[in-house]
């Protein structure tokens, strides 16, 4: 506001007004801006009038990003160079971390969770542009653990109200067999392999996996680790490769190696020895060992094999089920007998006789149901994994519940009390002896 009266002691100009910084008042030139007046310094107790004004706001025209939120974009650029991203999986990457960068819930956290969350960003990115990548890859450049990651990644989904697609592990096999550097650039000629046909070899062994319950609830990376180690011994089975364990493996790829995979490998070549079993002309046992021989003939007829081996299982476990019903047939029987002894011998033969009229699947009905009767008494079934060819690994190897422990009841001392109980109170002569020999000692 323009003071009127008043002029410039230095330009002599009459445009002077009010000035208002902070809580101090003064007279100020607007032509060439001199101090006219400079008004004392209020208390805490006085008020002289005036508006707050902001630091930033009379300092700077635009707030200055920090040096974390500076950093971070810088990785995330680093991240997505890293992976060969196009230019809108970046931009839309450089997107989701400003917005969640300067959310609450990760506005003060720790640089290691912010390190993650420029990771996670790219991840969802990756998956909204149908771009391949795992979550194991970005925990490696990111060097945070797997779990962490997952718990930002979820964290983040939320509060930027994200729907990200989930992937399959069949879609990122093709990027992730490119991190082994196996090809004859890096390692030698009896070593090398084709990145597309160990990509080709590996699908089909995932793919082969989820039908036998290798892949439900696994963490993809290990099962894809497993798949391309056994499709590249598979490949060209000589000796130069067949002697190279999974560890070896890794160090000749230059890959981490995932102690998991281990596990999976064993899973995988129980399932082609069951396959491979099934393979007519293979007059050789199929042993873990040398199963990899046979992983393209198991492949190209992993549907009839698959076939073949459950038909096997079945007539086996009906071969089982028939013993076990004939040999608690006979017993059934003379308990039958021996619970009506007084019954005449023409009776019983005319039982018998109408036991041996009933043939086929009658027959195998009654031994079927006097087994069910006998069963009743014995203990339960055991797992029904292990009586099926293939089943998840949760139910194969299950973890033995606890068992109820019984409540105590309060002892009252109006219990009866056994036989065995009674004796075990009896003393023998010797404890007689002994007893009388210790009552004389004392007194």
């Amino acid at each position: 506001m323009s003071r009127a009266g008043l002029s410039c002691p230095g330009c002599g100009s009459s445009n002077v007004v009010d000035d208002d910084l902070y809580c101090q008042a003064q007279l100020v030139c607007v032509d060439c801006g001199f101090v006219v007046s400079e008004g004392t310094l209020a208390c805490e107790s006085q008020y002289v009038g005036g508006s707050d004004v902001s630091y930033s706001r009379t300092t700077a025209e635009a707030k200055r990003p920090c040096m974390n939120l500076i950093n971070g974009v810088q990785r995330v650029k680093a991240i997505c160079r890293i992976l060969r991203v196009n230019s809108e999986i970046e931009k839309l990457s450089l997107t989701y971390f400003n917005q969640a960068y300067r959310h609450e819930s990760f506005i003060r956290v720790s640089l290691r969770k912010k390190e993650a969350l420029a990771g996670c960003c790219v991840l969802v990115s990756c998956r909204l542009r149908n771009w391949p990548i795992t979550m194991g890859t970005i925990s490696c450049l990111t060097d945070t653990d797997p779990m962490a990651v997952g718990t930002i990644y979820q964290e983040m989904l939320k509060i930027l109200n994200i729907e990200a697609p989930s992937f399959n592990v069949i879609d990122v096999m093709e990027a992730y067999s490119h991190e082994y550097k196996i090809s004859s650039l890096h390692v030698p000629e009896e070593l090398a392999e084709n990145h597309k046909d160990l990509t080709k070899r590996a699908v089909e062994l995932v793919e082969l996996s989820a039908d036998a319950w290798i892949v439900t609830g696994r963490r993809p990376v290990p099962v894809m680790m497993a798949a391309i180690y056994l499709s590249w011994q598979s490949l060209k089975p000589n000796k130069h490769r067949l002697k190279l364990n999974l560890d070896k493996f890794c160090r000749l790829a230059k890959v981490n190696k995932h102690q998991p995979a281990l596990k999976r490998i064993t899973e995988m070549k129980e399932v082609l020895c069951k396959l491979g079993k099934e393979i007519p002309w293979v007059r050789d046992a199929v042993t873990p060992e040398n199963v990899v021989h046979q992983v393209e003939d198991i492949l190209t007829h992993r549907y009839a094999l698959l076939r073949r081996a459950l038909r096997t299982q079945e007539d086996a476990l009906l071969e089982d089920s028939q013993a076990s019903c004939e040999e608690a047939a006979p017993s059934q029987t003379s308990e039958l007998v021996d619970h009506n002894p007084n019954a005449s011998s023409a009776e019983q033969c005319g039982l018998n006789a109408e036991r041996t009229r009933r043939p086929g699947d009658d027959d195998a009905c009654v031994v079927e149901e006097l087994h069910r009767d006998t069963l009743k008494s014995q203990d339960p079934a055991p797992n029904w994994g292990k009586r099926v060819l293939f089943a998840p690994p949760c139910v194969i190897h299950a973890k033995k519940r606890r068992m109820e422990q019984p409540e105590l009841k309060d002892v009252t001392g109006d219990e009866e009390i056994s036989d065995s109980e009674i004796d075990s109170y009896i003393r023998t002569p010797r404890e007689a002896r002994e007893f009388a020999l210790t009552q004389k000692m004392l007194s």
